[in-house]
């Protein structure tokens, strides 16, 4: 459950980030605001002295001159502003982006992304809307906070100047604004129940197009692009109704607003009239000017802050959403973390940290992997009795421990449960003796390393791949290369390393992914290497000829007299694998049998019916 934080304190934080840049910009809007203000003063000077009603001795000629130069000091004031608007916009997203991407990447990688009460699943193609509209909307309020506050310091300056040419005829200005809140506060629900419809429209259409383009295979082979467009198009029809539905209730309020400001004005106004024909209050030509003029600077703040208040509502609506995907409360999206930045007005450069590995839990000074226990893990799916349910195990150094069982059993689930890819819901982890309070934090390179079934890989080069920003040297790429067994692969490629695979690796076989994998695994020289089932994608012989040279580098480190080019020691690994293929299970120290989540058998090969 996520708690909920009011809009004005999210705000507020976001504004704290870069506040220097903030206030510099808000000063910057206070002039561009303010400035056209002081004309007034000079325009009721001008008209005094056409009318000989002036009290100074100044030409009409100096009066132009003065609001001419307030133009061009304008002018320049803009120009400065767009830069500070510019930057402090892109701050104001970068930040809700970061954060909200933090927010996934904290998340077992395993765990579905949820949106709500209702628990809807959001595929990857949707969860752009959030960072795209969701993030361009929060933007838009917080620099619209710091417009709104130069608006409303002139039209506070703009009404001391008319209270004191006439009170009463300015306490009419307060009339739209007590009618606009009436109506915000009446129609505030109905503001965000749209614009979390039209959200989540947006969203679904998001996710519909990059399912099709994942899938546009089996599409085409299924002959299903008619059907496939047909519910494209009744999507985007749908969509449609509801945004317009939103941006219709929203441009209604805006218009609304407007309406009742120029009823105002055209009110004062007459009013005026009557009072520059009363004897007791004479209004002079400049009195009125200076009315008429100042007048437009308060009515443009009501206008201004009926669409900021709208615009604050539908703010909260994507607030709410963003929290409702990292599965917290809103103050996560606003948390203050460096960006690296290039260098913005009002603050200071920040310098990456070098990222270190997670120190795992150890009894001594040496992290390698000396015994791994996990006992009673227990993951249930959302909704189902379907995961694993009290499984235990033990691994020591050098080990190679098969899972097994049929389709379904909770083999692939149990690794991912070990590692933190899905949250443990009971149980407990030690390595080395000491308890593993988060298992995603432990559980990776160079303690661990894990190649699922359909490996992940990205629309680079091979190279890339494998090493993944490591800095390794082409000896240990090539030694990894044909532990992996890839090295055949790789010679019949025509630019081999350079070899760009495609996107998730289309080009490759379902084998030659899984052996990249692997060989991406074995360069990090990892402890505990964690297999699920090669045998998915691999045939009988390659299988085999890559067991064989991974038990020759378990064999070659047995002894601990191997090391990598940093002079760090490599350690005899332990391998966790799910496999069927008897030729694995007979090479197995130990074989746990899976049955509906639970362990059915285990023992070593020569104690168990398997095979």
């Amino acid at each position: 459950m996520t708690r909920q934080v009011s809009i004005e304190v999210l705000l507020w934080q976001m504004i704290c980030y870069a506040r220097r840049l903030y206030w510099i910009d808000a000063l910057l809007w206070l002039l561009i605001t303010g400035l056209p203000a002081i004309p007034g003063i000079f325009i009721q000077g001008f008209f005094n002295v056409l009318t000989n009603q002036s009290t100074l001795n100044l030409s009409a000629w100096v009066w132009i001159a003065l609001v001419l130069a307030i133009g061009l000091a304008r002018i320049a004031v803009i120009l400065t502003g767009r830069i500070t608007k510019t930057q402090h916009r892109f701050t104001m997203s970068a930040l809700v982006r970061h954060n909200l991407l933090r927010g996934i990447m904290q998340r077992p990688g395993a765990d579905p992304l949820i949106l709500g009460h209702a628990r809807r699943p959001v595929s990857p193609g949707a969860v752009i809307s959030f960072f795209r509209e969701d993030a361009n909307q929060i933007e838009d309020t917080v620099v619209g906070t710091n417009e709104i506050f130069g608006a409303g310091v002139f039209a506070l300056g703009s009404l001391t100047l008319l209270l004191n040419v006439d009170a009463r005829l300015t306490l009419f200005v307060f009339l739209p604004v007590i009618v606009m809140a009436m109506i915000l506060n009446r129609i505030t629900d109905r503001i965000k129940r749209y614009r979390r419809a039209s959200r989540q429209a947006t969203q679904q259409v998001t996710s519909i197009v990059g399912e099709v383009f994942a899938s546009v295979q089996a599409i085409k082979v299924a002959g299903a692009e008619d059907a496939i467009l047909e519910h494209l198009r009744q999507m985007g029809d749908r969509r449609q109704h509801l945004m317009v539905r939103d941006q219709l209730l929203a441009t209604l309020l805006e218009s609304s607003f407007g309406t009742l400001v120029n009823i105002g004005i055209g009110v004062i106004l007459l009013v005026t009239a009557q009072a520059m024909q009363s004897p007791t209050h004479p209004f002079t030509v400049g009195d009125f000017a200076l009315f008429v003029y100042y007048i437009s600077y308060i009515t443009y703040f009501m206008r201004f802050l009926g669409g900021m208040l709208t615009l604050t509502k539908q703010s909260e609506v994507s607030f709410e959403r963003m929290a409702e995907l990292v599965d917290s409360d809103a103050q996560a999206i606003v948390a203050h973390h460096p960006l690296y930045l290039k260098p913005i007005l009002g603050q200071s450069p920040v310098q990456p940290a070098q990222p270190t590995p997670p120190t795992p839990p150890q009894d001594n000074h040496d992290a390698a992997l000396q015994e791994l226990i996990a006992q009673n893990l227990t993951y249930h799916y959302p909704g189902t009795q379907t995961g694993i349910t009290n499984v235990s195990l033990r691994l020591t150094r050098g080990s190679f421990t098969v899972i097994t069982g049929s389709v379904g059993a909770g083999k692939t689930t149990l690794l991912r449960v070990l590692q933190g890819l899905l949250p443990l819901q009971s149980g407990e982890i030690y390595w080395n003796g000491r308890r593993v309070v988060n298992p995603a934090e432990v559980f990776v390179p160079p303690r661990s390393a894990y190649t699922p079934q359909v490996p992940q890989l990205f629309s680079t080069t091979l190279r890339d791949n494998i090493l993944l920003g490591l800095d390794g040297d082409e000896a240990a790429l090539n030694q990894a290369i044909a532990l992996s067994v890839f090295d055949q692969d790789l010679a019949a490629m025509p630019d081999g390393l350079r070899t760009v695979i495609g996107p998730k690796g289309m080009r490759l076989s379902g084998g030659q992914l899984q052996r990249a994998a692997a060989a991406r695994m074995v360069i990090r020289h990892p402890d505990l290497l964690i297999f699920d089932d090669l045998s998915s994608a691999l045939d009988i012989e390659t299988e085999q000829t890559l067991w064989a040279r991974l038990f020759s580098l378990q064999a070659a480190t047995a002894n601990s007299k191997l090391q990598t080019p940093n002079s760090k020691t490599i350690h005899s690994p332990t391998y966790l694998v799910v496999s069927h293929r008897r030729a694995v299970l007979e090479r197995s120290d130990r074989i746990i049998v899976l049955n509906q989540g639970s362990i059915e058998m285990e023992g070593a090969f020569d104690e168990l019916p398997v095979g």
